[in-house]
């Protein structure tokens, strides 16, 4: 039995991933924390979780590894430098983490079939849609996606995708990210989409992730809870823990 805590835990992912874990047969929730809470309430638990906002995690993450406990992160905004910074903290081996830009399992396999695709089409661009209380854009997932991308693009010897606009003084034309136009929509209505438009002289091919409610990502982060004690320092990404 793993006992668990959850930091972030009166937010909208934070409440789903309470339900998940005391749903689980093999965890149990030890702790519940919010803004103004005393860490040490957590002190007991084995794995915590963080779904907080990019300006609370970094000090979450620095309490986890200076008290032994592993760290499964889903918060957003994670920098290579940052990344750097995590990896410094869990560096002594005494407790491991976990941190993922997306923790649904739709999502991580529309990113595998999009770095697929990439280098079989001359353009590409991303659409990321999301309900209007997202407070970052792009998104995570469709950095992610680009970054994928044009790994894959490069790989493969393509150039630029093409492109003949020289006027976009409102950049209707998307943020740039490594290269690849990424537009982000948010819409009442809408939860968490993603579509990646290829496309060659005379055809296309569109692949599309439609997450309807926030428990779509419960089977990763609970995956990811379970694997974390057995997997050394840090870990990016949980598409290695199910095999994709």
């Amino acid at each position: 039995m793993l006992k668990v805590a959850v930091f972030g835990a009166k937010g909208r992912m934070g409440v789903e991933v309470c339900r998940a874990v005391e749903a689980a047969d093999d965890l149990e929730l030890v702790a519940a924390l919010d803004v103004g809470d005393d860490p040490a309430l957590a002190v007991d638990s084995d794995v915590a979780i963080d779904f907080t906002v990019p300006d609370a995690v970094m000090g979450n993450l620095e309490w986890c590894a200076a008290q032994g406990v592993h760290a499964v992160v889903g918060t957003t905004g994670f920098t290579p430098e940052r990344l750097d910074r995590v990896r410094e903290l869990f560096a002594d081996g005494r407790a491991n983490a976990i941190v993922a830009s997306n923790y649904s399992i739709g999502s991580l396999l529309m990113m595998k079939f999009a770095e697929i695709a990439a280098p079989f089409f001359e353009s590409v661009e991303i659409i990321e849609l999301h309900h209007p209380m997202k407070v970052d854009a792009p998104s995570g997932t469709a950095i992610t996606t680009a970054g994928r991308i044009a790994a894959a693009r490069a790989t493969a010897g393509l150039g630029e995708t093409p492109d003949a606009t020289e006027t976009d003084p409102h950049g209707a034309r998307g943020a740039k990210i490594d290269g690849i136009s990424v537009h982000s929509v948010r819409q009442r209505g809408l939860f968490a989409n993603q579509e990646v438009r290829f496309g060659n002289e005379g055809e296309q091919l569109v692949i599309a992730e439609n997450g309807f409610t926030r428990a779509s990502y419960m089977p990763g982060v609970i995956a990811a809870v379970r694997a974390v004690p057995g997997l050394p320092g840090v870990t990016v990404g949980i598409e290695s823990l199910l095999g994709i």
